[in-house]
């Protein structure tokens, strides 16, 4: 019998054969479910959609002990109260952060929507004309579309993709034509600064 190491072959098929049992995760119970919450908000930035979906998930994934039903819309709102979650705040950020790195509202407006922020809270994160303008010119300078790319700029098809790929990005049709056609990057910033006048 070959050895490798200090186990045979035959000890190693041995260990595989026994499964590896592990404990059932213990349910959650009311004080439980607290703390979870505020572990959750304590780590990370977020609104009061996304901490009821990680507690539903949670009870799904371990089961609940307590009395009754448990009160995942009590805890969120006595977390809003206390200033631990804060919908405007995180739509603002979140909404900001996208702009920053060149997506238009359409998807702010999705990535706002998946994490729970109601639609007037939305309207207020979308940032001014000139900032979703700016957003456009970070994503066109980025990806070297229009006047910031430097071989085949007149080629249909390639205007066509460029197009296509912003839009994908979220940006408005108007927005998209304007960079993607701007004539030179001066065009571009004068038509930025058209909406900060």
């Amino acid at each position: 019998m070959w050895r490798m190491g200090r186990f045979s072959s035959n000890d190693t098929s041995r260990r595989r054969e026994r499964p590896t049992e592990r404990k059932p995760p213990r349910p959650i119970d009311a004080a439980r479910l607290n703390e979870m919450a505020l572990a959750y908000v304590a780590r990370f930035a977020t609104s009061g959609g996304k901490l009821a979906d990680y507690l539903k998930r949670k009870l799904r994934e371990r089961g609940w002990e307590g009395e009754g039903e448990a009160d995942i819309a009590g805890i969120v709102a006595r977390f809003a109260e206390l200033g631990y979650v804060d919908d405007a705040g995180y739509a603002r950020g979140k909404a900001q952060s996208l702009l920053r790195r060149g997506y238009g509202v359409r998807r702010i407006d999705q990535a706002l929507g998946a994490a729970g922020i109601a639609e007037e809270v939305r309207e207020d994160a979308r940032g001014s004309e000139g900032e979703r303008r700016r957003a456009a010119l970070v994503m066109a300078r980025k990806r070297r579309f229009g006047p910031f790319g430097e071989i085949g700029r007149l080629d249909p098809a390639l205007r066509e993709k460029q197009t296509a790929a912003m839009l994908r990005a979220g940006h408005p049709l108007a927005h998209v034509r304007a960079v993607v056609n701007a004539v030179s990057e001066q065009a571009v910033e004068e038509w930025i600064d058209e909406a900060d006048d």
